[in-house]
């Protein structure tokens, strides 16, 4: 597999990033996730035809952990950077502990012969099938039910099984991101974070899905599954 690295950035405290600290990391919070998507973005633009190839999630105000193909290059001196190679000894059998920040959709099915599936927020899919007076009531037991069933088709599809009884989930946090043009309707996604223990079944097709990250809204700062070895006790 391509050679990997774990990049942890932070924005520095020193001029010139704490003078600009305002644009850089707006408080509101499409428009910080706006902004967080471009600056993870200038530690890998070497080129203006450059495609992404990493994964990224926010850790904090200005703080970044990045999944990358390639070592940052921090072209503007905002930053303090830590990176290392990132090349996970799996094996079948592998009890780890992970940490997942995803945005979980579903598709329909297709309409017309060669057009897509629109893709629909799991938890909103799931909604939609209940009486709109049983929502509010029952709005925690659903997100719950359909993030589960989310990340267990995730694990058949890749090669590992989630232990559900352990799983914790929580948010359903709305982002909606303006575009440049304000007569066109901003992105919006839900997000939702995944903390738990998995047993891996094939190491090599959860390797491929770590990389690539998982559900949408990869660009801003969703999919990027965070792993270590599961203590004995866990």
């Amino acid at each position: 597999m391509t050679q990997l690295f774990l990049v942890r950035a932070e924005l520095r405290r020193d001029v010139p990033a704490v003078a600009l600290a305002e644009l850089l990391v707006p408080r509101e919070g499409g428009a910080q996730v706006e902004a967080a998507h471009r600056l993870v973005w200038s530690l890998f633009a070497d080129r203006t035809d450059r495609r992404r190839d990493f994964l990224w999630r926010q850790t904090g105000p200005g703080g970044f952990i990045v999944l990358s193909a390639r070592p940052p290059s921090d072209q503007h001196n905002l930053f303090a950077l830590d990176y290392k190679p990132f090349a996970p000894q799996l094996r079948a059998g592998q009890r780890l502990q992970f940490s997942l920040r995803a945005n979980p959709v579903v598709a329909s099915a297709p309409g017309k012969a060669g057009q897509r599936g629109k893709r629909h927020d799991v938890v909103m899919h799931t909604l939609n099938s209940v009486p709109r007076e049983q929502r509010a009531a029952e709005r925690e037991a659903l997100i719950r039910q359909a993030g589960g069933k989310w990340l267990a088709r995730q694990g058949a599809l890749y090669g590992f099984e989630v232990d559900l009884d352990r799983l914790a989930i929580d948010g359903h946090d709305q982002v909606r991101i303006p575009r440049g043009d304000l007569t066109d309707r901003p992105i919006s996604f839900s997000v939702l974070e995944f903390d738990g223990i998995l047993v891996l079944h094939d190491p090599e097709g959860f390797q491929r899905r770590l990389v690539s990250g998982f559900g949408a809204a990869r660009a801003f700062g969703c999919g990027l599954m965070l792993i270590r070895r599961a203590l004995a006790e866990d």
